[in-house]
């Protein structure tokens, strides 16, 4: 059962991510983008990794391209105004993709062994692990990230404030 999940899963998020990138409309290949992210955290849950999953579809299902559809109301892209390519670029561009393709199967080919753990364990990707080690083995890391996000944080709000006349 888990196979023909995963094999489902894997099938949508290519032909989502293929339509993605063959798609004219810019909002459109937005939504296609959603719908592979979604396939892509269902991966994740089939791989017991629930809090994973949860975190790739909050950051990049919900804010990410909340943002990618706001650029692009913001942009009001037409297709008059764009500028068309020849074709010449479109084959200049066809080949280095394709030369790009076979360089990364010759650097890949033998490199990828699969291999399956003999047992699984039913706790590995639960947050209660992740929160262990988090604050037990990489506390000090941890906070100064929070350091620096709340320094980054205060920054971007004196930049974006308004200089008051009086």
């Amino acid at each position: 059962m888990t196979l023909y999940l995963f094999l489902t899963l894997a099938v949508v998020s290519v032909i989502t991510a293929l339509l993605m990138v063959f798609s004219k409309s810019p909002v459109r290949s937005v939504l296609y983008l959603i719908l592979t992210f979604f396939a892509i955290a269902g991966q994740y849950i089939l791989l017991n990794a629930q809090f994973l999953a949860v975190v790739h579809i909050i950051v990049y299902a919900g804010a990410i391209m909340v943002l990618f559809l706001f650029v692009l109301m913001m942009l009001n892209l037409n297709s008059d105004t764009e500028p068309q390519k020849s074709t010449v670029w479109k084959l200049i561009a066809g080949i280095a993709s394709g030369l790009l393709l076979v360089t990364l199967v010759g650097a890949l080919r033998g490199s990828i062994q699969i291999s399956t753990p003999a047992k699984l364990d039913g706790r590995v990707g639960l947050v209660e692990n992740l929160g262990r080690v988090l604050f037990t083995d990489f506390v000090v890391p941890f906070e100064i990230a929070g350091i620096l996000f709340l320094a980054a944080m205060v920054g971007a709000v004196l930049v974006g404030k308004r200089d008051l006349q009086v």
